[in-house]
């Protein structure tokens, strides 16, 4: 009953070799140094991923030792501290209003504080005289930002609730005094020194692996008409949740009970596997059947044995439990060229960019364009 059900929805492999959990974003057009004016993002606001971009260039000029700020690494950090400012306004130069503020440092033990910090600002930044708190996107405390703050954003005050002066304050405090951030000890030096966690260090790299991966957009430039459309349908679903049962022609949906793990997706809107291939075909114009096993019947079949060499943008790839029998195939995604794939992983994911790679039992394809 399990491996139906598994079979049914569509779901995730054994963990195995699989890649972890990431975002991934589309910056919008823009030059290999250059900053994005806009663009879509999953997960980052625009506005904040320009502030980000912003920081690395400016960087520099305040380090200029620093070398391999990029700003995975930087949305990484903002990723955890304050979710990237996301339910906050951020003006055209960067003002995040309401502003953002950590719990009262007090020692009160809530959110995790257990020893009292006398205030250093009188309130300037930290909005209280009675003690300390964290400011901004970034999280600063004043009296750490009284030495690393900087004005990116060119008004001549260095203020931790704008978004350009934060990011760059952050990027100027990670390089220290002329880290090396290519080379990963340095980085996790440099992550560490912001919060004394193994669990935070972890977390943060965790993201910054995400965000660098989910800047590798597939090429679309040679794909035209439906083709193009599918892939484009799905890569502008990334950052959506995974939900098991989720999705259907018209986008994302509430999903069912329950996966085998016993995750559920009633209260998750997003995509499962082939809910989010169901989406994407049918922005095509074609109709694709609800659960993986049932796809593998549509279209000219790609058999495992050819390799995923013989895979072309747009088509369906296929895993199961038992390749070669397409009544054990588990899961689908769609894929975009390069070895990669747009793929709803599994339950505690989000529709993101993966290598085909990444899911178990390789079990060919189907084209249908």
């Amino acid at each position: 009953m399990a491996l139906l059900m598994f079979a049914a929805v569509c779901c995730a492999a054994p963990v195995g070799n699989a890649i972890s959990a990431y975002v991934a974003l589309e910056a919008g057009a823009q030059d290999d140094g250059g900053i994005a004016a806009g663009g879509s993002a999953a997960d980052i606001p625009p506005r904040m991923l320009t502030a980000y971009k912003k920081a690395v260039q400016q960087v520099g000029t305040h380090v200029p030792k620093c070398q391999g700020m990029r700003w995975p690494i930087l949305a990484g950090i903002a990723k955890v501290e304050s979710d990237h400012a996301i339910g906050r306004d951020i003006s055209a130069g960067g003002d995040i209003r309401p502003k953002i503020y950590g719990v009262l440092l007090n020692g009160s033990g809530a959110g995790g504080n257990t020893t009292a910090l006398p205030d250093t600002d009188n309130g300037r930044w930290d909005g209280t005289a009675t003690g300390e708190r964290a400011v901004g996107p970034f999280q600063f405390l004043p009296s750490t930002w009284e030495s690393i703050g900087e004005d990116g954003n060119g008004d001549k005050v260095a203020d931790p609730h704008n978004a350009d002066d934060a990011a760059l304050g952050a990027a100027v405090y990670l390089c220290g005094s002329g880290r090396d951030l290519t080379r990963q000890s340095q980085l996790r030096q440099a992550i560490w020194q912001y919060n004394r966690s193994s669990a935070y260090v972890a977390d943060v790299l965790g993201w910054i692996d995400q965000y660098t991966q989910a800047a590798k957009d597939p090429n679309l430039k040679n794909l035209s008409g439906r083709v193009r459309t599918v892939i484009e349908a799905a890569l502008s679903q990334r950052g959506v949740p995974y939900s098991w049962g989720g999705g259907t022609a018209n986008g994302p949906s509430y999903g069912i009970c329950c996966s085998p793990g016993g995750r559920s997706g009633t209260t998750v809107k997003g995509f499962d596997c082939s809910g989010l291939t169901v989406y994407a075909y049918a922005r095509a114009g074609i109709s694709l059947p609800r659960t993986a096993a049932a796809q593998a019947g549509a279209g000219r079949r790609i058999p495992a044995r050819l390799g995923a060499g013989a895979l072309e943008p747009g088509d369906l790839v296929f895993y199961a439990y038992a390749p070669g029998r397409n009544s054990t195939i588990y899961h689908v995604g769609i894929y975009t060229g390069g070895g990669q794939m747009i793929n709803a992983a599994r339950p505690g994911t989000v529709v993101r960019l993966d290598a085909v790679t990444a899911m178990s039992g390789y079990a060919g394809g189907a084209r249908l364009l």
